[in-house]
């Protein structure tokens, strides 16, 4: 398989993989491979990175089986890693019995925590230094948004964080790239993203921040605009913090209590 990236493409990921010094001499990467489009390109450009690159690393790929299929056929995915020349692995789980048990709440962040907890495991066991995610520029930008709305945070993922409880970076190499240049780059591939087999896939929060920024008219401005909002340095003007009940009784009592 005769692997290549558009100038386009290359320019954006060699940027991210600079710019937050994603890859390092003589990193482990394990690859998180979910068998869709976006974990798909990052194999293929880590494939042709581990070739170009001036450093040694070496990446491999893992794929959770949440087991909601007891047969589930994981073939073709081996089949475009062995085409990529890299490691795959796959990790048996029952994580899928927790996440559709009718009494379990918010079973996408329950089905998130344990995946985590198993690629965890899986990496302590084999050596791996960084977890790599598919997570692109829109993703990032609309966590940003969902923080906003959902939780009343400012904050998103970054780039390359580091999990002090497991050792281990988490890198984010396609961080650059829009969704539809991902899905343009099937062309580039020639790899069949494998359907979800969960039954809430497109059923979460972020489809609905995803459609709500592409409702606005001028949605790619907007999108930009998020996207600078969410950089430090930019200005930020905010209310002061929260004062308690009992700063405010007191401030209170100053103003309207005479002497």
């Amino acid at each position: 398989m005769k692997l290549s990236l558009p100038k386009s493409y290359n320019r954006k990921i060699s940027r991210a993989i600079a710019e937050f010094d994603l890859i390092e001499e003589g990193d482990n990467i394990l690859v998180g491979f979910s068998g869709g489009k976006d974990s798909a390109f990052l194999l293929y450009t880590l494939a042709i990175f581990q070739k170009s690159m001036a450093i040694d690393f070496k990446v491999s790929a893992l794929t959770i089986d949440l087991g909601f299929e007891d047969d589930a056929d994981f073939s073709e995915m081996e089949e475009y890693c062995s085409k990529l020349d890299l490691p795959y692995h796959i990790e048996r789980t029952k994580i899928a019995d927790v996440i559709t048990d009718e009494n379990t709440k918010n079973p996408c962040s329950k089905c998130a925590y344990f995946r985590k907890g198993s690629i965890s495991e899986f990496m302590s066991e084999h050596g791996y230094n960084k977890i790599a995610y598919g997570h692109h520029y829109d993703d990032a930008v609309e966590t940003f948004l969902m923080s906003i709305i959902y939780s009343g945070q400012i904050k998103t993922f970054e780039p390359k964080s580091y999990l002090s409880n497991s050792d281990i970076h988490v890198i984010r190499p396609l961080i650059y790239l829009r969704e539809e240049e991902i899905i343009k780059a099937k062309e580039i591939t020639e790899y069949n993203p494998v359907a979800s087999p969960c039954p809430h896939d497109g059923e979460t929060k972020r489809e609905e921040i995803k459609q709500l920024i592409k409702s606005f008219d001028d949605s790619q401005q907007i999108f930009y605009n998020l996207a600078s909002a969410m950089r430090e340095g930019n200005k930020i003007e905010l209310w002061p913090e929260e004062l308690n009940n009992k700063a405010i009784l007191e401030r209170s009592r100053k103003l309207w209590n005479r002497v």
